[in-house]
């Protein structure tokens, strides 16, 4: 970091500002008067305090709201309102959560909370019932219903339509907090798309990089679209959380050159983690069939789509030995004998380039090399 530039600030989730609303509801339906700032603790014990940006209280009813700030992260619900709307309950009711106007519904079975549920997740929930606690009691009865002002549109944004959840986002949060580009939101939208996809008793998965892999290998096998995983560039993230909640069929599918990233070893294929080594490529092609002036061409390429293109110009099955290579990688990671792994490449056009096909990720593919390329 420069001189010039600052730390990057941190912002707050839906779940924390929904926790806030829900206080300063609650405290005025009490008392009739809305705590402006209002404060809640977080699960880690901070205790933020938020500005209330619209209230208003009628009989039996309080509603209060605030607008979210996500610091420096970019996220699709910074500035969103979140509010909070507040009954009282039947004695013994406890807490219930709504689903109001932008906030979604479960409807698929495989996500932290049962179909029917207000897509409301159980941190957050933990969070609003501290929350009333802290001016209500342990033991009170109230209905909570949480909104978001133009929900829907914004969770056409999200994966949440492909979860399952429909009619708006969801309301989230582990800690409260939002660290800016920490991606935590995204691996676990690849969690729960695992999670729905073995609890619709879905027996292969496609995990890939990208809208235009992810259109090729749908196509290719015919998927449905609860089995196709948006996992960008955590291959490994992925990876991991499948060895552990495993399904029989596993593929991946990205482009040349991320793809050519984890066949030199890389579970995390993002740009600034570095680029592909165009030097190991051309070890590589020498080991597919090129000749050295070829292999000397590849060599010199811009970039890893350049290099593709001048081997298939030349009939040279690259793609299938990256494939191959890449496979090593994954497989390393899954090692599972009962999980079948393979390996789809396409380039940025979606045309196929290489494959390593379906063999149990345990042991030396029957397809290929048994490891992963080496860097120069």
């Amino acid at each position: 970091m420069t001189k010039n530039e600052r730390p990057l600030r941190r912002g707050w989730t839906t779940g924390t500002c929904a926790a806030a609303a829900s206080k300063a509801a609650c405290a005025a339906l009490l008392t009739g008067d809305f705590p402006d700032p209002v404060a809640v603790t977080l699960p880690g014990g901070q205790q933020p305090a938020f500005a209330l940006a619209r209230w208003e209280k009628g009989e039996g009813v309080a509603m209060a709201g605030i607008v979210k700030d996500a610091g420096d992260d970019p996220d699709v619900t910074h500035g969103a309102f979140v509010a909070s709307t507040v009954r009282r309950g039947p004695k013994g009711s406890g807490i219930v959560y709504r689903a109001g106007p932008g906030v979604g519904t479960v409807t698929r079975a495989g996500l932290p909370l049962p179909p029917g549920e207000a897509s409301i997740n159980p941190v957050p929930r933990r969070m609003i019932a501290q929350a009333i606690a802290e001016v209500a009691g342990a033991d009170a009865d109230f209905e909570v219903e949480i909104s978001v002002e133009d929900g829907e549109e914004i969770a056409k944004k999200t994966l949440n339509g492909r979860l399952g959840i429909i009619g708006g986002i969801s309301i989230l949060g582990t800690t409260g907090i939002v660290i800016p580009f920490s991606c935590s939101a995204w691996i676990h939208s690849i969690y729960r798309g695992i999670d729905v996809a073995r609890a619709a008793g879905l027996d292969h998965v496609a995990g890939s990089t990208g809208s235009t892999s992810e259109a090729a290998v749908q196509k290719f096998h015919d998927l449905p679209e609860i089995a196709l995983i948006d996992m960008g560039d955590f291959v490994g993230g992925m990876l991991k959380y499948l060895r552990s909640h495993p399904v029989r069929r596993v593929t991946i599918a990205g482009g040349v050159a991320k793809m050519t990233k984890l066949a030199q070893g890389m579970l995390d294929v993002h740009s600034k983690r570095g680029g592909a080594d165009l030097d190991a490529l051309a070890a590589v092609a020498l080991e597919a069939g090129a000749d050295a002036g070829l292999a000397e061409r590849i060599r010199g390429s811009n970039m890893v789509a350049e290099a593709f293109q001048i081997a298939v110009a030349e009939g040279l099955p690259l793609g299938d030995t990256i494939a191959a290579k890449a496979w090593a990688t994954a497989a390393a990671v899954l090692d599972d004998p009962a999980v079948e792994l393979e390996i789809l490449v396409f380039d940025r056009n979606g045309v196929f380039l290489g494959q390593a096909p379906f063999s149990p990720s345990h042991g030396a593919p029957s397809h290929g090399a048994s490891r992963p390329l080496n860097r120069l």
